[in-house]
């Protein structure tokens, strides 16, 4: 447990002392925010949808969670590249416990994220309906970034090339926050665009927040628990299977 403990507390540092990244990572969810909170509000709510920013800020921060956590496997070939994976995997411990340390640091850099969005979702005007569910909304958080921090380190686990990385996972990110629900609600789309929601499990991270946040919830919380949780545990084991295999 002091290995897990050791590359989890790494992340943290590692992340935390680059101001110009955590600072470029707020941008892209506020600009979401701001542009089409207030851009397409009228129109939202002209339509009978109620207040746009009340629906959007959900999504948005369950969006800055998915991007950190995925991305935070760069890190990995990062570290390939410069030696220190290298050093890593000579210490006489199981890999398993190096792939847990760096997932669980991804998730928990990916969740103060989320945590950071949030807070700036207030200034812009977001009231949470449901304060007490707040505790629970940072579980979903935090299940949501380890799903994504472990797929994002399955991914970079057999790649070497610090360049292709971003363009693979910008193709595979994208589908997932457009299909999920997070810009506009699930009720009433065509059955194919609501079968490749339902897939998608980013879809289930975005419907856990505005649960908890808002109170409207499109598959139900049980059913966003139990999703977020067995598909987190599946890429776990994922990337822990593909890190043993990692060669130097």
């Amino acid at each position: 447990m002091s290995v897990v403990y050791v590359m989890w507390l790494r992340q943290l540092k590692r992340y935390w002392r680059s101001k110009p990244r955590i600072i470029g990572s707020l941008g892209q969810p506020m600009l979401f925010l701001l542009a089409l909170g207030f851009g397409f509000g009228p129109i939202y709510e002209r339509a009978g949808g109620g207040d746009y920013i009340q629906f959007l800020a959900p999504g948005i921060i369950a969006m800055s969670v998915l991007f950190t956590a995925v991305f935070s496997g760069i890190e990995l070939i990062w570290d390939r590249q410069f030696g220190f994976l290298k050093e890593t995997l000579a210490a006489p411990v199981p890999r398993m416990t190096i792939m847990l340390g760096k997932t669980l640091g991804g998730a928990t850099v990916a969740t103060g994220q989320g945590a950071v969005v949030f807070l700036l979702t207030l200034v812009v005007g977001f009231r949470p309906e449901r304060w007490l569910m707040l505790p629970v909304a940072l579980v979903f958080m935090f299940l949501t970034a380890l799903l994504f921090t472990a797929l994002g380190m399955s991914i970079a686990s057999r790649m070497s090339d610090m360049h292709a990385f971003p363009l693979i996972m910008n193709f595979l990110v994208m589908p997932l926050f457009f299909l999920s629900g997070a810009l506009f609600p699930l009720d009433g789309l065509p059955p194919a665009i609501l079968t490749a929601a339902r897939v998608d499990p980013f879809s289930y991270g975005v419907d856990a927040l505005r649960g908890a946040l808002v109170g409207s919830s499109h598959f139900g919380l049980g059913v966003d628990l139990v999703i977020l949780s067995v598909v987190a545990a599946a890429f776990l084991l994922l990337g822990t299977v593909l890190f043993e295999r990692v060669e130097i």
